[in-house]
């Protein structure tokens, strides 16, 4: 007790400060939150409920008023809000969360998210669907058109005629006489849900709000005629729109069959999910006459890829799947209605079934179409290299005229990776040197690593170090780069100091402001190395001090001084 009481009032003395700091008042909370805690375990194993009121009441006082004093001092402060808030749930202090909550929307009223979750607390924990629906409509006051209020008001509405349904079914199970009382059939049929949803639909606009709203209808087993009203409007307002189209589509999946599902054999369920999947398409066909559009012919092929990747264990569904697939990417692909986006699929498919040359017209047909597109060329390379195909190069070098040189480091990336395992030595070498002055001056830097690291593994260090001082003579450069040369260099047999230096030297004339490490690592290497002189050391520090920018300095000193004393 005696540390408990320390404890609490050397909290208490942090709040009471002029200068008052939020943090004092999160620790001074989460401490008497912990303490609240211990109380409830201990109780709980030994049976002791002894005088519960008057400490863990006081304690749960004191946590209130302190969230009261913190929310009134930093009232922007969203989670400390939402803290109270969840405590006052943990702690079932229900006439306290509803001030919090009058005040919170006070303050945050700009908020939606909040208005829903003092109405989701006022219907599902207070049973009050009055002051829910009360909430709701101060809510759309502020916000009249947004979308996700409305969706919560309309299931809050349903809710509410649900529960009374089942109260009203409760009732005349009982055969109990409810006198003058009596339930309202328009409210018991969702008739405000109903008006909610029509108010909604004249200031939202949009086929994703109406099926949103839909979609909670469907949850309710009393709404047919609410569903049917909503798809109505969404068929007349939306009747251009290919989303309306993709959901009417999919919606003959749902239908179930005329057919008794007792004694259906497995031939059976595969014709009738076949039927289903066929309604779909002609669905999509229809809607292809009506919306001729890319984004269109995107839900179409979307939806025949979702149904080819399904699992079946028959070979017959799974083939007409594939057919079907295959079949409208080809339709897209004639109407030059296909999405970049989807050739890259496409190929995949047909390369996993086995039909190569149809993925060659594919990507040639691609790139044809989408010249300026990095990922088309990419694409269609990748195809020919895993064709073996004799064109590559070909293929190459027409990428590159189209492209220019701004983007098409992966498409050099890719040559030469394929050069390295297909042409000579001499060859490849030439082609590094030619991505050298073909890309950009920012991409050169990604080839002159790669470079180095290629002429090491196959020419070995004299050619590298040629290589190496050439490629110094052309910026830019990275620190990958130096860094690699000195990798090597630490490599050899003879690993000689003066040219870890020199390496060295060139990285920080170009890194030497900006990377603290790097001077660092010299020094290391200065004192390490068998050749080396650690009396640079002083003036390697000197030299760091003075080019070092901002928080830098810092950072070198503190790990310089860990180096000194052994720790780093």
């Amino acid at each position: 007790l005696r540390a408990v009481l320390r404890k609490a009032s050397a909290l208490e003395y942090k709040i009471q400060r002029r200068a008052l700091r939020k943090e004092d008042f999160i620790n001074y909370i989460q401490y008497e939150i912990h303490l609240l805690e211990l109380i409830k375990k201990r109780r709980a194993r030994i049976g002791y409920s002894f005088k519960k009121d008057e400490i863990e009441g006081s304690i749960l006082h004191r946590v209130h008023s302190l969230f009261n004093r913190a929310t009134g001092k930093w009232k922007e402060d969203v989670q400390l809000w939402l803290s109270h808030v969840a405590f006052c749930k943990e702690w079932n202090a229900k006439h306290q969360l509803s001030k919090v909550f009058s005040s919170l929307l006070a303050i945050h009223s700009n908020k939606p998210a909040l208005w829903i979750m003092a109405a989701k607390w006022e219907m599902e924990t207070r049973l009050s669907s009055e002051s829910a629906r009360h909430l709701f409509l101060r809510a759309l006051r502020f916000h009249p058109e947004c979308p996700k209020l409305y969706q919560e008001y309309f299931r809050m509405e349903l809710m509410h005629a649900e529960k009374q349904r089942k109260e009203k079914k409760a009732f005349e199970q009982a055969k109990m006489d409810l006198g003058e009382f009596s339930y309202s059939e328009e409210i018991l049929n969702g008739e405000m849900a109903r008006i909610v949803y029509r108010d909604a639909a004249q200031k939202i606009k949009g086929v994703e709000f109406h099926l949103a709203v839909l979609s909670i209808a469907k949850l309710f087993g009393f709404t047919q005629d609410l569903q049917k009203e909503i798809l109505e409007s969404l068929q007349t307002k939306y009747a251009d729109d290919p989303l309306t189209w993709d959901y009417m589509a999919r919606r003959e999946l749902e239908l179930g069959s005329l057919q008794s599902t007792e004694h259906t054999t497995k031939q059976m369920k595969v014709s009738e999910m076949t039927q289903r999947e066929e309604r779909c398409c002609a669905v999509f066909d229809e809607a292809l006459r009506a919306v001729p559009t890319e984004d269109m012919w995107k839900y179409y092929i979307t939806f025949c890829l979702e149904r080819y990747n399904r699992k079946t264990n028959s070979g017959e569904l799974k083939q007409k799947r594939l057919e079907r697939t295959l079949s409208v990417f080809s339709r897209a692909h004639e109407s030059s209605l296909l999405p970049e986006a989807l050739y890259k699929q496409w190929l995949q498919l047909l390369l996993e079934s086995s039909l190569s040359e149809k993925a060659a017209e594919v990507s040639e047909a691609a790139t044809k179409r989408f010249s300026q597109s990095v990922e088309m060329w990419q694409m269609r390379l990748q195809v020919l290299i895993q064709l073996k195909s004799n064109g590559v190069t070909q293929c190459f070098e027409e990428a590159v005229k189209h492209m220019k040189s701004k983007g098409t480091l992966p498409i050099w990336t890719l040559w030469v990776e394929w050069s390295e395992g297909t042409n000579s030595k001499e060859d490849t070498d030439a082609l590094y040197q030619r991505s050298l002055h073909a890309t950009t001056p920012a991409e050169s830097v990604t080839m002159k690593e790669k470079y180095l690291d290629w002429t090491y593994r196959n020419g070995g260090y004299k050619k590298v170090k040629r290589v190496f001082t050439s490629l110094c003579e052309n910026r830019p450069f990275s620190l990958d780069f130096f860094r690699k040369m000195i990798q090597i260099e630490k490599q050899q047999e003879s690993c000689k100091m003066l040219h870890l230096r020199e390496y060295y030297e060139r990285a920080l004339r170009e890194f030497g402001s900006t990377d603290s490490d790097l001077w660092l690592d010299y020094i290391k290497e200065e004192l390490s190395h068998p050749q080396g002189k650690p009396e640079n050391c002083g003036s390697i520090h000197w030299r760091a001090m003075k080019m070092l920018q901002g928080d830098l300095v810092e950072d070198f000193v503190s790990k310089y001084t860990l180096l000194q004393t052994g720790h780093l």
